[in-house]
């Protein structure tokens, strides 16, 4: 006879389970990924429950980073009682678009709170969010509360500056269109913009590519035009800023019928 507390326990191990292989086998497809960063991967899905598919984890230059969607659901999972966010206004400059905030986890109604901190200007942001440094301040400050609070000794994506080398994002996605390499006047190339814009909204690239191809209307995109190379990157953009889910949800109708979406 299974009682009703084996019973959870029995499941739960099984959705670890699955989770596990799902995480194994978006890595192994999504990155050259070695043994180590398995092995590591093993654990923190087994710890935390944190899932690639749902763009809770991600690779880069060869290191794990958590994203603050998956802070948030780790803290959902938890049953986080709350967090608290204040601008350190004697820390910050609005002149020069430089924000410091303050956040405050509290894991229980009665706990004293787990306090992080975030700043970003101009000079440690992205292009792609260039005037939005108040609101990637806020982002940071509880990426750091959170990652306290719940014991993640991993960096988050969020917290990486736009110094953060772009050739970090998975190889699996490269833009080939004519003049893709820029324009001569210091503009980022194509390939550039779009793998920041996958980093920052923590996206799928391999799911990417195939709207890409399909919004191009080509088979691949190394024969695309730049201007449409260019319109598709625009799209990506603001559909990725005014509803990031429901992009996620297109991306998903890309991936193939064998695999499971979480």
């Amino acid at each position: 006879m299974i009682r009703n507390g084996e019973f959870r326990i029995s499941r739960n191990s099984a959705e670890r389970r699955r989770l596990c292989a799902q995480n194994i086998r978006f890595a192994q497809k999504s990155w050259a990924i070695s043994s180590e960063q398995l092995a590591l991967l093993r654990v923190l899905t087994k710890e935390f429950q944190l899932s690639i598919a749902r763009g809770d984890l991600r690779l880069l230059d060869g290191k794990w980073y958590v994203t603050h969607a998956g802070l948030l659901r780790l803290a959902q999972r938890r049953h986080c009682s709350g967090i608290e966010t204040q601008l350190r206004g004697q820390l910050s400059d609005p002149v020069t678009g430089r924000w410091v905030f303050r956040a405050t986890v509290y894991k229980t109604p009665r706990s004293r709170g787990f306090v992080g901190y975030g700043d970003a200007d101009p000079s440690n942001v992205s292009p792609l969010v260039r005037g939005a440094e108040m609101r990637v301040a806020e982002t940071r400050a509880v990426n750091r509360a959170l990652r306290k609070a719940y014991g993640i000794g991993l960096c988050s994506v969020e917290e990486l500056g736009y110094v953060a080398p772009v050739q970090s994002a998975p190889q699996s996605f490269a833009v080939h269109s004519s003049g893709s390499n820029g324009n001569g006047r210091g503009e980022p190339r194509l390939r550039d913009r779009l793998c920041l814009l996958i980093r920052q909204h923590n996206l799928d690239p391999s799911l990417v590519k195939a709207y890409a191809a399909d919004f191009c209307g080509t088979a691949t995109l190394k024969d695309t035009s730049r201007e449409l190379v260019e319109s598709f990157i625009s799209h990506l953009a603001a559909a990725a800023k005014d509803d990031r889910d429901a992009l996620v949800c297109k991306l998903n109708s890309y991936a193939p019928s064998s695999e499971v979406k979480s």
